[in-house]
């Protein structure tokens, strides 16, 4: 088939990877899930507010000003994305260190009798600090379990262990192993009836398909904006009266505002203006009109589609390929794709395509819960995710090497 250049609606993707100076390389990235590849314009942002006259925030000096600015444009960049409230926009290391953070507050009010559910299908960034939470508060923790044949997630998993005294549900909007994308908003309804909160993993949904937080139901939404081609650190919005009820650990000197009470010590400036930076690049992968929210919803909707079609290129390029087992077959999923090839282990697999310029990982990544539920143990399997810069060439380079090793034609 030939190389795919515009999408029917708009999208163009020779013109999305020209911003993109990691291509240069040559490499075909397959290793998005773990974390994107940046556009100029990112490390522009970061490099120029790093260089620039800035201190600590306030409203006194320029540099003072600048700081403020950059702080209050990320949390409205990051409400754009998410449908959010800016003023409910946290921001923190990582997603793992939000959800850590956030589960020991809210375990302050749980006891013995209390539950929380959490799923098999989720990273384990939104198992451990509910698990953890739980065990030191005397609450009893309850697992929603997926098919092990599709990856599907029914709501009546998760609605089969909800109770009277449940407190969280936690549940991830995209699985980073296997792309499952469960009905988190049946799930939400069904959590709220019974008064608990829900708390989404968004960090593998937020970089392929317009996010409405509100609209999903979720009281707590975390994200990564270095799976969305921005810099390495973690957000968490929520509805700031929400947050005005919590009291999170904090230093006694520092600000008792929602959102800053959550954050923990001065912020990383440089980071917050490359994701600035990232949230406007993404507003701009193709053409549409109206405000940045309206830009990102036209923009990761084309997206959604773009890389729908690669993905169906993909599934069908290696379901040709004798050897080779995908794992689940989700309906409604994110771009990503686990499979094993036969008489290869996947790390095996995974360095003869990285000799031959393709980067597709290998293991569980950190989905452990997942890879032990597939019984796939420690080793996990092969992902290959695809990325707003992601060709058919890409897709084609990647079906063929792993047909040649499955016919033997590898080292």
């Amino acid at each position: 088939m030939p190389e795919q250049t515009r999408h029917e609606d708009g999208y163009d993707v020779q013109r999305v990877r020209q911003a993109f100076p990691a291509l240069s390389e040559g490499a075909a990235h397959f290793d998005g899930p773990g974390g994107s590849q940046v556009p100029d314009v990112v490390g522009r942002a970061v490099a120029e507010t790093l260089t620039s006259a800035i201190a600590n925030r306030g409203s006194v000096t320029r540099a003072e000003q600048r700081a403020e600015a950059v702080v209050l444009g990320a949390r409205r960049a990051m409400a754009d994305l998410l449908g959010a409230d800016p003023e409910g926009a946290v921001f923190g290391r990582s997603m793992t260190q939000l959800t850590f953070d956030l589960s020991r507050t809210l375990a302050r009010r749980w006891g013995p009798g209390d539950e929380v559910v959490v799923t098999r299908l989720d990273h384990d960034a939104n198992i451990r600090p509910w698990l953890i939470a739980a065990e030191r508060s005397g609450a009893t923790l309850r697992w929603a379990d997926f098919d092990k044949d599709t990856a599907e997630l029914p709501v009546e998993a998760v609605t089969d262990v909800l109770g009277e005294r449940t407190r969280v549900v936690a549940v991830t909007g995209a699985s980073n192993l296997l792309g499952t994308r469960p009905d988190v908003r049946a799930i939400a309804d069904a959590a709220h009836a019974a008064g608990a909160l829900v708390y989404v993993d968004g960090v593998h949904l937020t970089p392929h398909a317009p996010v409405d937080v509100r609209g999903l139901g979720a009281d707590f939404f975390a994200c990564s904006p270095y799976k969305f081609l921005g810099p390495h650190h973690g957000v968490l919005v929520a509805d700031p009266a929400l947050l005005e009820t919590l009291q999170p650990d904090k230093l006694l000197p520092s600000s008792d505002a929602v959102p800053d009470r959550f954050e923990l010590g001065t912020l990383p400036y440089e980071l917050l203006a490359g994701t600035t930076a990232a949230v406007d690049f993404l507003s701009g992968l193709v053409p549409a009109d109206g405000d940045r929210r309206a830009r990102l919803t036209a923009s990761m909707t084309a997206l959604e589609h773009y890389e729908a079609g690669l993905l169906d290129r993909l599934l069908a390029g290696l379901a040709a390929v004798e050897g080779v087992t995908l794992h689940g077959q989700p309906r409604r999923r994110t771009p990503t794709v686990l499979f094993s090839v036969r008489d290869r282990t996947p790390r095996e697999v995974y360095e003869e395509l990285g000799r031959r310029g393709i980067n597709a990982p290998a293991g569980t990544f950190y989905a452990l819960e997942a890879a032990r539920w597939l019984g796939l143990g420690e080793a996990g399997a092969v992902r290959a995710g695809l990325a707003p810069y992601t060709s058919t060439q890409d897709v084609d380079r990647l079906v063929a090497a792993v047909g040649d090793l499955a016919a033997g034609r590898g080292t």
